[in-house]
């Protein structure tokens, strides 16, 4: 499986990179603030909704500390996506937030 850092991630956005993070948090945990441009799917949702996932992108999980993305992503990757998991999650993220 693919890893990235919060730091990475910040340094790829800063230069303009087009990502598709996921960010698979609970909403009490989302009301506090998510990266600009992330989407919300909690990570129990994940399974129904799969149709909202190509196989031909990459995309970049986030979680508090990364543990819930890694099983997200490897779940993911068994059934046949690109994904990447941002190993140490929001608690490292010292970006923007929305």
């Amino acid at each position: 499986m693919k890893e990235i850092t919060a730091a990475e991630l910040k340094e790829r956005l800063e230069r303009g990179e087009k990502l598709n993070i996921i960010d698979v948090r609970e909403d009490e945990e989302v009301a506090f603030g998510m990266i600009p441009g992330a989407k919300h799917i909690k990570m129990g949702d994940i399974p129904n909704r799969l149709n909202e996932f190509n196989k031909e992108e990459t995309y970049i999980f986030i979680c508090r500390a990364g543990v819930r993305s890694e099983h997200v992503c490897r779940y993911l990757e068994e059934q046949g996506y690109d994904v990447c998991n941002v190993v140490d999650g929001m608690l490292a993220w010292d970006g923007e937030l929305v």
